[in-house]
């Protein structure tokens, strides 16, 4: 049997840990974007990017900017490296249940 067969190389799995918590930061700013401009109006003015949209505008293009840098910072810091992927998939989740609370009326009233 040749032995350069039946040797498996792994794929590091950093990058798509770097995705994946990307994805729990960007839905956690999301949120606190959220609860911040409803409760703020100095906020909520200053995300106002597009008037007819109000700040929505801001806070989903703020969102989507963050998400972005944390992916690719993460990227370049995990791309060739194993990480812990269950840690960071449990981070993620709980940024993103944070997230959802975040933007759930009855808790945004709460405050």
């Amino acid at each position: 049997m040749n032995s350069s067969i039946s040797e498996t190389r792994s794929l590091p799995n950093g990058a798509g840990a770097a995705a994946t918590l990307a994805a729990g930061i960007g839905a956690a700013v999301l949120g606190v974007l959220t609860l911040v401009g409803d409760k703020s109006p100095a906020v909520k003015n200053a995300l106002i990017f597009y008037r007819p949209t109000g700040a929505l505008s801001g806070v989903t293009t703020v969102t989507i900017a963050v998400w972005f840098a944390a992916w690719l910072l993460l990227h370049r810091l995990w791309s060739k490296k194993d990480v812990n992927i269950r840690k960071v998939v449990t981070g993620a989740f709980v940024l993103l249940a944070a997230s959802l609370l975040l933007t759930f009326p009855p808790f945004i009233d709460a405050f």
